[in-house]
């Protein structure tokens, strides 16, 4: 019998296959792209991708100069930076958590990252490869992708219905776009508030009947609170750890990127409370959730900028905050203004009012990407299609309003003068 050959040599990680298509950002960028090549001197008004467009406040400027100066004198420069953070930025989170959210974080529990994005993908790497992971559906794709290229699910099903593996938890206008709690049992649970893609915000009663499972599965929330700021109402929760119980069982990851205008900057933050229960380690263990995130960032992350930590700590005083409350109204008026647009028209329109997003249904049960194309080839408007944010975003589409408001005016009129329905 003959011997059976292995074949040698580097190898590919056979999970990153799974992924379906291209990431939907850069689909959407090919497909403008293309559009663009052929309609040369077409002017494209882009309401797609939550980039924001106001230049960083006087205040974070400041921050920042003062710390390229710190850079330039000997005297004061500085090389690495503490290992979580800059002592000085988790100080001042700390507090901004207590005078804006009511609830108590110690600034040792939170860790300095260069995004809610990066932080969001990363920090499943602590967990079990063989954690079941529950996503809102839709969801903002880094939850879903970086699970599937961890290896935490099955391949992708063609009809829409996702990825094997990965529980789904549908978010639509029946269950006012937030979900139940999971039937079955699972490990990981991905939150998002307000949401991304759909502009909901969960209630206190909603988190909390989260919380209750997490602490009775011993699971883990991970709560993305990097929309946040932009909660105008005041009854609404904007971090989890209002919620009893919290503190047991959720990280929460944050970002300076959309109320501060950090998207190029690159700054977030991830609170793990020491207190945070798994099946494996409680509080006091040699291994803990906080330990090992910790472990994982001092070896794979020697820590984000020092000039937009500077940056950070501008943000976050009295007249920072204040500033980054103008970026928050302007974006927030452009939200109206398109709100009111697509209602006038005829859609049915969800967001847009504690959140800068607007979440609207196709006209005609036209699939999203369909309608994607029509908004680019007719009033050459650029908007998300959202499916690409999970099964049940298919017959919507995003719109963001980070954008200038002559764009947002010049989009609605173009909107208005072409779009055929």
């Amino acid at each position: 019998m003959a011997e059976q050959t292995v074949a040698t040599g580097a190898r590919l990680n056979p999970h990153y296959r799974k992924l379906a298509a291209g990431y939907l950002f850069p689909q959407i960028k090919k497909r403008v792209n293309a559009f663009a090549a052929g309609h040369e001197g077409t002017r494209i008004i882009r309401l797609g991708i939550g980039d924001t467009a106001l230049p960083l406040t006087a205040t974070v400027i400041e921050h920042m100069h003062k710390g390229i100066d710190k850079l330039a004198d000997q005297k004061t420069y500085t090389g690495y930076g503490d290992e979580q953070g800059n002592t000085a930025l988790r100080e001042e989170l700390a507090k901004y958590y207590w005078k804006t959210r009511f609830v108590n974080v110690e600034k040792e529990e939170i860790f300095i990252s260069d995004g809610a994005k990066c932080d969001s993908g990363n920090i499943q790497s602590i967990f079990d490869v063989k954690n079941v992971v529950a996503v809102q559906d839709p969801a903002y794709p880094v939850y879903v992708d970086t699970n599937v290229a961890s290896g935490r699910s099955g391949g992708f099903s063609i009809d829409l219905s996702g990825y094997s593996g990965i529980v789904y938890m549908p978010c639509n206008a029946s269950n006012g776009f937030f979900p139940s709690v999971p039937e079955q049992h699972v490990d990981l649970i991905y939150i998002c508030s307000p949401n991304n893609p759909t502009g909901a915000v969960a209630t206190d009663e909603q988190l909390k009947r989260f919380v209750d499972y997490a602490r009775a599965e011993k699971a883990v929330i991970l709560f993305d609170s990097a929309y946040s700021m932009y909660i105008g109402d005041n009854w609404l929760p904007k971090s989890i750890y209002g919620i009893p119980g919290a503190r047991e069982c959720a990280i929460e990851i944050s970002s300076f990127s959309k109320w501060a205008g950090f998207t190029g900057v690159r700054l977030g933050w991830s609170i793990v409370p020491k207190a945070l229960i798994t099946a494996d380690s409680k509080p006091g263990d040699a291994h803990t959730a906080w330990s090992m995130w910790s472990r994982r960032q001092t070896t794979f992350f020697n820590g984000a900028s020092s000039i937009a930590q500077a940056g950070g700590i501008g943000a976050l005083t009295d007249k920072g905050l204040m500033e980054s409350q103008g970026l928050i109204d302007y974006y927030m008026e452009n939200a109206k203004i398109l709100r009111d647009c697509f209602r006038r028209l005829g859609f049915v329109v969800y967001g847009g009012k504690n959140s800068p997003f607007l979440w609207v249904m196709t006209p005609n049960s036209m699939k999203s990407w369909d309608f994607f194309d029509k908004m680019l080839n007719e009033p050459h408007v650029v908007i998300t299609p959202g499916s690409g944010f999970g099964p049940s975003g298919e017959g919507y589409f995003r719109v963001s309003a980070f954008a200038l408001r002559e764009d947002i005016l010049a989009g609605v009129e173009s909107i208005k003068s072409n779009l055929k329905l």
